[in-house]
């Protein structure tokens, strides 16, 4: 294989490669559990990583982490190594950067409340339709008075400010019931509980630090550790359709280059369509679709084709197919949909071979370089010249102490923001109020909330001027979707 080539396998003469200036067209990595799944995974990892791609990857076991550091020589690997010929074959390490949304296995990754936006938002909380009205209401109000919306606290003061005041709002905001504002805030509260309050502050990521190429050309391998994070499958979920749509939003049109610019992998990818809402299904569908013109390639794993909802899998042309086991009725079905997926090969019964398939053996067709689906091959997989198993703590800790990005990330920001400023008026409030003569108490009570909007809104407008390259609360999606983020869709 060439340069412009990420070698995945082979069977005799039979090589299989995916061409660079192909990969920015997604693809699927499936298979039943204990099939080879992660070792193809962590192989085509490097292989990005060597080519200078930056990668994104998704660790949900912990078994990833053996990227850091090179891999060690026994029988059955060296036997792979001359069976596929590969006479560059070293045992070495990669560039990781690990990452942690709780900040405990990696640098935290954060990003405000803005930036997620409404949408992801309700669907995090699981909001009713009238409850996600309210928070784009929420949402809209903040822009239109100047006030930053970074953590939960900001957005649990927006909510009480909103609900103090629901009746002066209301002619130009609509409705805003005490009870759905109240199952918001139930809502986050519940979301605290569960860590997500970690997630929600700054300094947010920035999405260069994802992008980077160290001196040798290797492209950094990102990895975030989502193994705290299957038992909240709906974070997971959202903060990967927030990174997808953040790159998305930020990112410039390039075409189709070379080699992409990022590469992601999306490990147990049927967690981000589970019980999402068909608009939130449509909204990725779209973003898998046009995102390839911005120089990203993503790749989805898990067990079957059928974990994809249809249009987006159609999107995915480069295809990597292990075993699948037919046990059950169901089973079955599975393996038939799986082999209809792949371009058929007149030298293979896709469909019995999908079952016989050995561990690293994997059915494989990818994209020509007109774009085309090559016909499947059955080969074996290249292995990996990293550690294939976890790192230990020790490592990991050991590891991350010697990070270039800890001063950037480590050190949480509290900046002035919708919870300081709300709280500091009305403190200003009853100072004024106590000093005040005691006459017609009632009259200055009304028109108190609106001098507070009018006093709060000149109070931010010049700490609020130097950030706005955009609205505050466009949220992620909004200029894809049409509008701002504050008016719902």
């Amino acid at each position: 294989m060439d340069h412009k080539t990420l070698f995945i396998g082979a069977n005799g003469d039979a090589r299989v490669g995916l061409h660079l200036r192909m990969a920015n067209r997604h693809g699927l990595i499936t298979g039943a559990t204990g099939t080879g799944k992660t070792v193809t995974l962590q192989s085509m990892v490097e292989g990005f990583s060597q080519a200078g791609v930056p990668v994104f990857v998704t660790d949900i076991k912990g078994d990833l982490s053996g990227l850091a550091k090179p891999g060690g020589s026994n029988e059955r690997i060296q036997a792979r190594v001359q069976q596929l010929g590969l006479t560059q074959y070293q045992n070495r390490a990669f560039p990781v950067i690990f990452w942690d949304l709780f900040g405990k296995a990696g640098h935290p990754v954060r990003t405000t409340i803005s930036e997620m936006g409404p949408l992801l938002l309700s669907n995090l909380m699981e909001l009713s339709d009238t409850q996600e009205a309210v928070l784009y209401a929420c949402f809209k109000i903040a822009d239109d008075e100047g006030l930053l919306l970074l953590d939960m606290k900001d957005l649990r003061a927006m909510l009480s400010w909103m609900a103090e005041n629901a009746k002066i709002l209301q002619k130009q905001y609509g409705n805003l019931s005490s009870a759905s504002i109240g199952a918001i805030q139930r809502s986050l509260l519940v979301l605290e509980r569960e860590g997500a309050e970690q997630f929600f502050a700054e300094p947010a990521l920035q999405l260069q630090d994802l992008m980077q190429v160290d001196f040798s050309g290797n492209g950094a391998v990102s990895m975030l550790d989502a193994t705290s994070l299957m038992p909240q499958p709906r974070l997971y979920a959202t903060f990967l359709l927030w990174l997808l749509a953040e790159l998305f939003e930020e990112l410039p049109e390039v075409g189709d280059l070379d080699r992409p610019k990022l590469v992601l992998f999306f490990d147990e990818a049927h967690l981000l369509f589970k019980n999402a809402p068909a608009v939130l299904v449509e909204k990725i569908e779209q973003v898998v679709r046009l995102i390839r013109s911005k120089g990203v390639g993503i790749y989805f794993i898990s067990q079957t084709p059928s974990d994809i909802p249809v249009n987006i899998a159609g999107q995915l042309g480069n295809r990597v197919q292990h075993a699948l086991r037919a046990f059950t009725p169901k089973d079955q079905q599975a393996v038939r949909v799986a082999a209809q997926t792949l371009r058929a090969n007149k030298s293979l019964d896709v469909e019995a071979v999908i079952g016989e398939l050995g561990v690293g053996e994997a059915l494989v067709s990818v994209l020509d370089e007109n774009g085309q689906p090559t016909m499947v091959e059955r080969v074996f997989i290249a292995p990996p010249q990293s550690r294939i198993g976890p790192l230990t703590s020790d490592e990991r800790q050991q590891h991350l102490s010697r990070s270039p990005l800890s001063s950037k990330y480590n050190t949480y920001i509290d900046r002035e923001s919708a919870h300081e400023l709300l709280q500091m008026r009305g403190e200003e409030l009853v100072m004024q109020q106590e000093n005040k003569k005691s006459h017609n108490v009632q009259s200055n009570t009304k028109k108190s909330p609106e001098s507070v909007v009018e006093a709060m809104a000149k109070s931010t407008a010049r700490a609020i001027g130097s950030q706005l390259g955009r609205q505050i609360v466009r949220g992620v999606l909004g200029s894809l979707f049409g509008g701002g983020s504050g008016r719902r869709r």
